[in-house]
């Protein structure tokens, strides 16, 4: 969908702000706050078609149809499930024409609505293996911030209702109002990937100890230049057992897992260390810093100089000692 919604003119946008138990109120209030501040960013310059914005509960659901709406993140277990009234009501306005949208754990939502099989989608990538397991059909895309598939749209991270919100707007009231509101918020509208944000953490609780002897061999020695035989023998297995009995267990290959932990360290040192990228790139095992900057970027999304121009954290700087003297010391 790449055009403002067509509806008549004086006709408003009716969206559905989905508060399901366990649902976090600041992105409900917050995606409503954003939309009401529309007619004022307008300036009076023109007409703006009006939007409605409601919020339906579990006992509270509009009879009449809606044109969108969004499920929002959670802090909390979302307790979505095929037969729950709101999946039922999700499905029938859906089905009726209405735009699904979802924030971070709200994709669930869709998920059990039947709304995503073979479609593309998003969710927070912590919640990756969860949502592989319950959806193998849904073509899940968790490096990117936010899919828009037409008729259904999912945003990933928690925070991600400002990208949603944006993007709504771009949809209904153009690129001009997306630029605004993004002033107005001291935002910026694009160029975000959650690969840019998420962190590997590995699959631990697979039950496998010869892989688990072998993960932590590799967790160990990550610079070094590890091999399949050398994983085999510490895991105590052929290395045709062992490369399958990894993938089954970990979801990825040595050599794949062995990179993504490899970046994961790296990120780690460009964002609190003051080494270069050669001397990083050599500590976590890449003799080619041009190798190490193509992996990182496959990996993040950025180049190690802009991952670590975005990412760095600065040191808090050290009080004056005469400050930091306890009450009453004599200076």
């Amino acid at each position: 969908m790449t055009n403002k919604m067509q509806k008549p003119p004086n006709s408003p946008i009716r969206l559905a702000l989905v508060a399901y138990p366990g649902a976090q109120r600041s992105a409900v209030e917050g995606l409503a706050d954003l939309f009401a501040l529309l007619p004022r960013l307008s300036r009076g310059e023109e007409a703006i078609q009006r939007l409605e914005t409601r919020t339906v509960t579990e006992t509270d659901r509009p009879a009449g149809s809606v044109d969108a709406f969004v499920f929002p993140p959670s802090l909390e277990s979302t307790q979505a499930r095929p037969d729950h009234p709101l999946a039922h009501w999700a499905r029938a306005q859906h089905g009726a024409g209405a735009l699904a949208c979802s924030v971070c754990a709200g994709a669930f939502w869709l998920g059990h609505a039947g709304l995503l099989d073979r479609r593309p989608a998003t969710t927070h990538w912590a919640l990756e293996p969860a949502f592989r397991a319950a959806f193998p059909q849904v073509e899940l895309q968790p490096d990117h911030i936010l899919v828009d598939d037409l008729d259904i749209v999912t945003a990933g991270g928690l925070m991600a209702w400002l990208d949603l919100g944006l993007h709504l707007t771009g949809l209904w009231f153009g690129p001009d109002m997306v630029s605004r509101l993004a002033r107005h918020l001291l935002v910026d509208p694009a160029g975000r990937e959650q690969r840019h944000y998420s962190g590997f953490r590995p699959a631990r609780g697979h039950g496998d100890a010869a892989v688990l002897r072998a993960q932590r061999r590799i967790e160990t020695g990550f610079a070094d230049p590890l091999s399949v035989a050398d994983l085999a023998t510490h895991a105590g297995l052929s290395e045709r057992t062992f490369l399958r009995r990894f993938q089954a267990a970990t979801g990825l290959g040595p050599a794949a897992y062995l990179q993504r932990l490899r970046v994961e360290k790296a990120r780690g040192a460009l964002e609190r260390s003051g080494g270069t990228t050669a001397e990083i790139a050599w500590s976590v095992g890449y003799r080619d810093p041009s190798a190490f900057a193509r992996a990182f970027k496959s990996g993040t999304g950025l180049t190690p100089g802009a991952y670590r121009a975005r990412f760095r954290v600065t040191p808090r700087p050290q009080r004056p000692a005469a400050l930091c003297r306890p009450a009453g010391a004599r200076i």
